[in-house]
């Protein structure tokens, strides 16, 4: 594990673009793709209009699969679905073939669209191990990463696969990869920035493992790269 430590949210996502665009190279060459898996919320908007516009001509888009880490249970117009915010700060910017963003369809229910969705990166990765090139992931103030909540039936999950969740907190289904499937992962890169940050990332960091209070301890990549890339006002408790 790496921690990147940033002046302010400008410098972490200019810097998580790079490391962006290194790894799609690396995919690309080594494999002919790459496999990206999106992370949702408003934070990756900056980063996700920095590669769409400025670094458009740094990554070959017609060799890009895009994923998604998670989906709220809204209908894919509504403005709280995360695939609609990654197609207004991202796809629309690029000139996108057809079959290259895998959204989840959340015109099912959450336990169908979580077998839909597994169905489809089977087919993907040709009934292969799911390994994605890069997983971006937003960890929450209450230390959720993905929709894998504190103290939901995700944070025993041991299957690499993805699935539907009850939070309670929220009064709301997901749909969610599992922590297994994301340690599958070649990279993984957390984005995390602001002070309301500060109290879950200390925790998650520190010598105590409760994953089932502070889930995000769960991302422990088998044999790949996890980064960090945090704002001094998130890294602000950390020793």
């Amino acid at each position: 594990m790496k921690l990147n430590i940033f002046k302010n949210q400008e410098e972490l996502n200019e810097q998580l673009a790079q490391y962006t665009i290194a790894v799609a190279k690396e995919a690309i060459e080594q494999k002919g793709r790459f496999d990206f898996v999106l992370t949702g919320g408003s934070s990756p908007k900056g980063l996700y209009q920095l590669l769409s516009t400025t670094y458009k001509d740094q990554i070959d888009w017609d060799k890009t699969y895009f994923f998604f880490g998670d989906e709220r249970t809204v209908l894919p117009f509504e403005k709280d679905y995360n695939g609609l915010m990654a197609k207004e700060s991202f796809f629309d910017n690029l000139s996108l073939k057809d079959g290259h963003v895998f959204y989840v369809d959340t015109n099912l229910s959450p336990e169908e669209a979580a077998a839909d969705y597994k169905s489809k990166l089977d087919e993907h990765f040709q009934n292969q191990p799911i390994v994605f090139d890069l997983i971006l992931l937003g960890m929450g103030d209450d230390a959720h990463t993905a929709s894998i909540f504190p103290y939901t039936d995700l944070v025993q999950q041991t299957e690499a696969t993805v699935a539907s969740v009850w939070v309670e907190k929220l009064n709301t289904n997901r749909v969610s990869l599992t922590a297994p499937l994301i340690n599958q992962a070649k990279h993984i890169a957390f984005i995390t920035f602001g002070e309301n940050k500060a109290e879950a990332l200390k925790h998650v960091l520190g010598d105590q493992r409760d994953v089932a209070q502070y889930p995000s301890q769960l991302i422990e990549p088998k044999t790949g790269d996890l980064q960090w890339f945090i704002d001094e006002a998130a890294a602000s408790l950390l020793s």
